[in-house]
């Protein structure tokens, strides 16, 4: 049984720089204009982070390449996923993301077979997130997501943005 279906939508990494790095990730890998969301809040109401609650802020920035989102994130406040992963060893990829049918069943199947919710949390009512400890599959977080229709709306805008 497998925790999620279908096919990757974002892949991640968490950066020191995000500017500097939407210039060097924009180039490597082909990306079109970055969208930058400087000072996102995540809230202790809404988060939690290795079962306790959350409250961090971070600067992410977005671009597509064909239908794959390309995430920045730079942590600047608080204890996070995000934060740990640059005090462990430094930049780098973080995680993938997968958008399934069903998030709770997903959740469910992922608890069943021993796999951890690392952080998790919602934006107002728009996302569901889920960082599961991805370290048997070779990537630091496998990353769960359901996303609302204006949060989808924002990013048809951002994809259409990079193209």
């Amino acid at each position: 049984m497998s925790v999620v279906r279908g096919p990757v939508t974002q892949i991640a990494w968490v950066v020191t720089d995000i500017a500097a790095s939407e210039k060097y990730l924009g180039a490597m890998l082909g990306g079109g204009k970055w969208t930058r969301i400087p000072d996102v809040a995540f809230g202790p109401e809404n988060w939690t982070y290795r079962g306790e609650p959350a409250d961090f802020t971070a600067h992410v920035s977005m671009t597509y390449q064909g239908d794959t989102q390309l995430e920045l994130i730079q942590p600047v406040r608080g204890a996070s996923i995000y934060a740990e992963f640059l005090e462990r060893g430094g930049p780098g990829l973080h995680h993938i993301c997968f958008e399934p049918e069903d998030f709770d069943t997903a959740l469910k199947d992922a608890a069943a077979q021993g796999v951890g919710v690392v952080q998790q949390g919602s934006l107002g009512g728009e996302m569901r997130f889920a960082y599961l400890d991805g370290a048997a599959a070779g990537v630091p977080y496998i990353e769960l997501a359901e996303v609302g229709p204006n949060l989808r709306k924002l990013y048809e805008k951002i994809k259409k943005d990079a193209a």
